[in-house]
Protein backbone atom coordinates (compact mmCIF):
# COMPACT_ATOMS: atom_id res chain seq x y z
CA UNK A 1 0.00 0.00 0.00
CA UNK A 2 2.77 2.57 0.94
CA UNK A 3 4.38 1.74 -2.64
CA UNK A 4 0.72 2.60 -5.00
CA UNK A 5 0.26 5.56 -2.24
CA UNK A 6 4.07 6.67 -3.25
CA UNK A 7 2.77 6.46 -6.86
CA UNK A 8 -0.17 8.54 -6.49
CA UNK A 9 2.04 11.26 -5.00
CA UNK A 10 4.27 10.96 -8.28
CA UNK A 11 1.48 10.71 -10.88
CA UNK A 12 -0.07 13.57 -9.34
CA UNK A 13 3.14 16.17 -10.28
CA UNK A 14 4.44 13.68 -13.37
CA UNK A 15 2.32 15.60 -16.06
CA UNK A 16 2.69 19.35 -14.96
CA UNK A 17 1.25 20.96 -18.02
CA UNK A 18 -2.31 19.74 -17.02
CA UNK A 19 -2.50 21.57 -14.05
CA UNK A 20 -3.90 24.32 -13.55
CA UNK A 21 -2.39 27.78 -14.59
CA UNK A 22 -0.88 29.54 -11.99
CA UNK A 23 0.85 26.26 -10.54
CA UNK A 24 4.41 26.21 -9.33
CA UNK A 25 4.59 22.75 -11.59
CA UNK A 26 3.92 24.75 -14.92
CA UNK A 27 6.57 27.70 -14.08
CA UNK A 28 9.47 26.23 -13.04
CA UNK A 29 11.27 26.47 -16.19
CA UNK A 30 9.91 29.81 -17.43
CA UNK A 31 11.71 33.05 -16.75
CA UNK A 32 9.78 36.47 -17.20
CA UNK A 33 11.24 38.10 -20.28
CA UNK A 34 12.62 41.57 -19.66
CA UNK A 35 10.22 44.38 -20.44
CA UNK A 36 11.32 46.74 -23.80
CA UNK A 37 13.57 49.37 -23.36
CA UNK A 38 11.15 52.71 -23.50
CA UNK A 39 13.25 54.29 -26.27
CA UNK A 40 15.67 52.07 -28.07
CA UNK A 41 17.52 54.12 -31.13
CA UNK A 42 19.32 51.28 -31.72
CA UNK A 43 16.31 50.11 -33.61
CA UNK A 44 16.43 52.72 -36.49
CA UNK A 45 19.20 51.41 -37.92
CA UNK A 46 17.89 47.33 -37.93
CA UNK A 47 16.31 46.55 -41.23
CA UNK A 48 13.73 44.40 -38.79
CA UNK A 49 12.81 47.26 -37.38
CA UNK A 50 11.47 49.08 -40.96
CA UNK A 51 10.51 45.56 -42.36
CA UNK A 52 8.07 44.95 -39.04
CA UNK A 53 6.99 48.41 -40.00
CA UNK A 54 6.28 47.73 -43.70
CA UNK A 55 4.57 44.72 -42.63
CA UNK A 56 2.07 46.60 -40.47
CA UNK A 57 1.15 49.08 -43.20
CA UNK A 58 0.80 46.26 -46.19
CA UNK A 59 -1.31 44.27 -43.18
CA UNK A 60 -3.29 47.21 -42.62
CA UNK A 61 -4.67 48.35 -45.88
CA UNK A 62 -5.41 44.96 -46.98
CA UNK A 63 -6.98 44.47 -43.85
CA UNK A 64 -8.86 48.24 -45.12
CA UNK A 65 -9.33 47.36 -48.77
CA UNK A 66 -11.14 43.33 -47.78
CA UNK A 67 -13.61 44.82 -44.90
CA UNK A 68 -14.50 48.08 -46.25
CA UNK A 69 -15.22 46.98 -49.86
CA UNK A 70 -17.13 44.26 -47.80
CA UNK A 71 -19.06 46.56 -46.50
CA UNK A 72 -19.62 48.63 -50.02
CA UNK A 73 -21.23 45.38 -51.45
CA UNK A 74 -23.79 44.97 -48.61
CA UNK A 75 -24.67 48.70 -49.19
CA UNK A 76 -25.52 48.42 -52.52
CA UNK A 77 -27.73 45.61 -52.52
CA UNK A 78 -31.38 45.92 -53.09
CA UNK A 79 -32.17 43.27 -50.64
CA UNK A 80 -30.06 42.84 -47.27
CA UNK A 81 -30.99 38.88 -48.31
CA UNK A 82 -29.18 38.88 -51.55
CA UNK A 83 -25.47 40.12 -49.17
CA UNK A 84 -23.46 38.65 -46.94
CA UNK A 85 -25.14 40.58 -44.39
CA UNK A 86 -23.81 41.96 -41.80
CA UNK A 87 -22.73 38.46 -40.33
CA UNK A 88 -20.48 38.21 -43.78
CA UNK A 89 -19.04 41.90 -42.63
CA UNK A 90 -18.18 40.47 -39.60
CA UNK A 91 -16.47 37.20 -40.86
CA UNK A 92 -14.65 39.92 -43.30
CA UNK A 93 -13.14 41.98 -40.80
CA UNK A 94 -12.60 38.83 -38.21
CA UNK A 95 -11.28 36.50 -40.76
CA UNK A 96 -9.05 39.07 -42.27
CA UNK A 97 -7.53 39.45 -39.17
CA UNK A 98 -7.07 36.03 -38.35
CA UNK A 99 -5.12 35.95 -41.82
CA UNK A 100 -3.01 38.78 -41.40
CA UNK A 101 -1.88 37.84 -37.64
CA UNK A 102 -0.83 34.53 -39.23
CA UNK A 103 1.08 36.72 -41.95
CA UNK A 104 2.81 38.91 -40.30
CA UNK A 105 3.18 37.87 -36.59
CA UNK A 106 6.57 36.52 -37.29
CA UNK A 107 7.74 39.91 -38.48
CA UNK A 108 5.93 42.97 -36.71
CA UNK A 109 4.00 41.19 -34.16
CA UNK A 110 0.41 41.25 -36.47
CA UNK A 111 -1.09 44.03 -34.58
CA UNK A 112 -2.51 45.46 -37.47
CA UNK A 113 -4.10 48.08 -34.70
CA UNK A 114 -2.93 50.96 -32.85
CA UNK A 115 -5.12 50.14 -29.97
CA UNK A 116 -3.16 46.29 -29.36
CA UNK A 117 0.01 48.46 -30.27
CA UNK A 118 -0.93 50.80 -27.20
CA UNK A 119 -1.95 47.72 -24.97
CA UNK A 120 1.57 45.75 -25.58
CA UNK A 121 3.38 49.17 -25.12
CA UNK A 122 1.79 49.53 -21.40
CA UNK A 123 2.64 45.94 -21.05
CA UNK A 124 6.25 46.70 -22.00
CA UNK A 125 6.78 43.96 -24.51
CA UNK A 126 7.77 46.56 -27.45
CA UNK A 127 9.44 50.09 -27.09
CA UNK A 128 7.82 54.03 -27.17
CA UNK A 129 10.10 53.55 -30.35
CA UNK A 130 8.40 51.11 -31.85
CA UNK A 131 4.93 51.29 -30.73
CA UNK A 132 4.75 55.34 -32.26
CA UNK A 133 6.00 53.79 -36.00
CA UNK A 134 3.46 51.26 -35.89
CA UNK A 135 0.87 53.31 -35.18
CA UNK A 136 2.07 55.88 -37.97
CA UNK A 137 2.29 52.90 -40.54
CA UNK A 138 -1.33 51.62 -39.93
CA UNK A 139 -2.89 54.82 -40.00
CA UNK A 140 -0.73 55.31 -43.56
CA UNK A 141 -2.00 51.98 -44.26
CA UNK A 142 -5.20 52.05 -43.33
CA UNK A 143 -5.83 55.71 -45.40
CA UNK A 144 -4.29 53.68 -48.55
CA UNK A 145 -6.65 51.08 -48.38
CA UNK A 146 -10.00 53.24 -47.96
CA UNK A 147 -8.49 55.26 -50.83
CA UNK A 148 -8.50 52.57 -53.15
CA UNK A 149 -11.66 50.93 -52.53
CA UNK A 150 -13.13 54.87 -53.55
CA UNK A 151 -10.91 54.57 -55.99
CA UNK A 152 -13.35 51.56 -57.35
CA UNK A 153 -16.33 53.15 -57.00
CA UNK A 154 -16.56 57.19 -55.77
CA UNK A 155 -20.02 57.70 -56.27
CA UNK A 156 -21.12 54.58 -54.00
CA UNK A 157 -18.19 55.01 -51.50
CA UNK A 158 -19.85 58.76 -50.34
CA UNK A 159 -23.55 57.92 -51.45
CA UNK A 160 -23.11 54.27 -48.95
CA UNK A 161 -20.85 56.47 -46.35
CA UNK A 162 -17.53 55.27 -47.03
CA UNK A 163 -17.58 52.64 -44.04
CA UNK A 164 -16.87 55.41 -41.63
CA UNK A 165 -17.79 54.66 -38.14
CA UNK A 166 -20.58 56.89 -36.29
CA UNK A 167 -22.84 56.45 -33.17
CA UNK A 168 -25.89 55.14 -34.90
CA UNK A 169 -29.04 56.94 -34.44
CA UNK A 170 -30.97 56.04 -30.75
CA UNK A 171 -27.39 55.51 -29.18
CA UNK A 172 -25.95 58.35 -27.26
CA UNK A 173 -22.14 58.95 -27.50
CA UNK A 174 -21.77 57.36 -23.77
CA UNK A 175 -23.38 53.89 -25.34
CA UNK A 176 -20.84 54.62 -28.09
CA UNK A 177 -18.02 54.74 -26.23
CA UNK A 178 -18.92 52.13 -23.76
CA UNK A 179 -19.49 49.75 -26.54
CA UNK A 180 -15.63 50.95 -28.00
CA UNK A 181 -14.29 50.49 -24.51
CA UNK A 182 -15.84 47.47 -24.00
CA UNK A 183 -15.02 45.41 -27.78
CA UNK A 184 -11.36 46.82 -27.19
CA UNK A 185 -10.91 44.85 -24.11
CA UNK A 186 -12.42 41.59 -25.41
CA UNK A 187 -10.35 41.79 -28.47
CA UNK A 188 -6.80 42.85 -26.47
CA UNK A 189 -7.37 40.75 -23.70
CA UNK A 190 -7.49 38.01 -25.84
CA UNK A 191 -4.63 38.79 -27.94
CA UNK A 192 -2.71 38.77 -24.63
CA UNK A 193 -3.70 35.36 -23.95
CA UNK A 194 -2.97 34.17 -26.82
CA UNK A 195 0.13 35.34 -27.30
CA UNK A 196 1.36 34.78 -23.77
CA UNK A 197 4.64 33.73 -24.01
CA UNK A 198 4.63 31.70 -20.77
CA UNK A 199 1.74 29.75 -22.26
CA UNK A 200 3.51 29.66 -25.42
CA UNK A 201 6.67 27.84 -23.20
CA UNK A 202 3.67 25.70 -21.70
CA UNK A 203 1.66 24.64 -24.84
CA UNK A 204 3.79 24.01 -28.14
CA UNK A 205 0.48 24.61 -30.16
CA UNK A 206 -0.18 28.02 -28.86
CA UNK A 207 1.98 30.36 -31.65
CA UNK A 208 0.39 28.46 -33.90
CA UNK A 209 -3.32 28.74 -32.84
CA UNK A 210 -3.02 32.35 -31.76
CA UNK A 211 -4.51 34.18 -34.70
CA UNK A 212 -7.51 32.12 -34.63
CA UNK A 213 -8.77 33.37 -30.99
CA UNK A 214 -7.52 36.82 -31.93
CA UNK A 215 -9.85 36.77 -35.61
CA UNK A 216 -12.64 35.14 -33.72
CA UNK A 217 -12.68 38.08 -31.27
CA UNK A 218 -12.98 40.79 -33.65
CA UNK A 219 -16.09 38.57 -35.23
CA UNK A 220 -17.94 38.66 -32.08
CA UNK A 221 -17.02 41.68 -31.33
CA UNK A 222 -18.70 43.11 -34.71
CA UNK A 223 -21.48 41.12 -34.30
CA UNK A 224 -22.17 42.55 -31.24
CA UNK A 225 -21.41 46.45 -32.11
CA UNK A 226 -21.90 46.91 -35.63
CA UNK A 227 -26.08 47.78 -34.64
CA UNK A 228 -23.99 50.69 -32.61
CA UNK A 229 -21.23 51.89 -33.78
CA UNK A 230 -20.56 50.23 -36.90
CA UNK A 231 -18.06 48.58 -35.07
CA UNK A 232 -14.48 50.72 -34.43
CA UNK A 233 -12.36 48.88 -31.98
CA UNK A 234 -9.36 50.01 -34.35
CA UNK A 235 -8.13 53.39 -34.47
CA UNK A 236 -6.48 53.27 -37.99
CA UNK A 237 -9.40 51.77 -39.61
CA UNK A 238 -11.56 54.64 -38.35
CA UNK A 239 -9.25 57.56 -39.16
CA UNK A 240 -8.78 55.50 -42.87
CA UNK A 241 -12.52 55.57 -43.45
CA UNK A 242 -13.33 59.15 -41.96
CA UNK A 243 -10.33 60.41 -44.18
CA UNK A 244 -11.51 58.86 -47.38
CA UNK A 245 -14.86 59.92 -47.09
CA UNK A 246 -14.25 62.78 -45.27
CA UNK A 247 -18.05 64.46 -44.17
CA UNK A 248 -18.81 65.79 -41.21
CA UNK A 249 -20.43 63.86 -39.66
CA UNK A 250 -18.03 61.07 -40.01
CA UNK A 251 -15.81 63.08 -37.53
CA UNK A 252 -18.42 64.46 -34.73
CA UNK A 253 -18.04 61.23 -33.35
CA UNK A 254 -14.27 60.24 -34.66
CA UNK A 255 -12.89 61.05 -31.05
CA UNK A 256 -14.86 57.98 -29.82
CA UNK A 257 -12.84 55.85 -32.01
CA UNK A 258 -9.55 56.85 -30.92
CA UNK A 259 -10.22 57.04 -26.88
CA UNK A 260 -12.82 54.26 -26.58
CA UNK A 261 -9.97 51.78 -27.92
CA UNK A 262 -7.27 52.96 -26.23
CA UNK A 263 -9.01 53.55 -23.30
CA UNK A 264 -10.06 49.54 -23.64
CA UNK A 265 -6.50 48.49 -24.80
CA UNK A 266 -4.90 49.94 -21.24
CA UNK A 267 -7.77 48.55 -19.00
CA UNK A 268 -6.84 44.83 -20.82
CA UNK A 269 -3.34 45.32 -20.42
CA UNK A 270 -3.88 46.48 -16.89
CA UNK A 271 -6.29 43.09 -16.22
CA UNK A 272 -4.04 40.91 -18.03
CA UNK A 273 -0.48 42.16 -16.07
CA UNK A 274 -2.05 42.46 -12.66
CA UNK A 275 -4.79 40.10 -11.92
CA UNK A 276 -4.07 37.09 -14.97
CA UNK A 277 -0.50 37.29 -14.69
CA UNK A 278 0.70 39.22 -10.84
CA UNK A 279 3.62 39.89 -12.35
CA UNK A 280 3.84 42.98 -10.27
CA UNK A 281 3.11 41.07 -6.56
CA UNK A 282 5.69 38.19 -7.93
CA UNK A 283 8.68 37.99 -5.28
CA UNK A 284 12.02 37.36 -6.10
CA UNK A 285 12.04 34.41 -3.66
Amino acid sequence: MEGKEEDVKLGANRYSERQPLGTSAQSKDYKEPPPAPLFEPGELHSWSFWRAGIAEFMATFLFLYITVLTVMGYSRANSKCSTVGVQGIAWSFGGMIFALVYCTAGISGGHINPAVTFGLFLARKLSLTRAVFYIVMQCLGAICGAGVVKGFQPSLYEIQGGGANVVSHGYTKGDGLGAEIIGTFVLVYTVFSATDAKRNARDSHVPILAPLPIGFAVFLVHLATIPITGTGINPARSLGAAIIYNREHAWDDHWIFWVGPFVGAALAALYHQVIIRAIPFKSEN
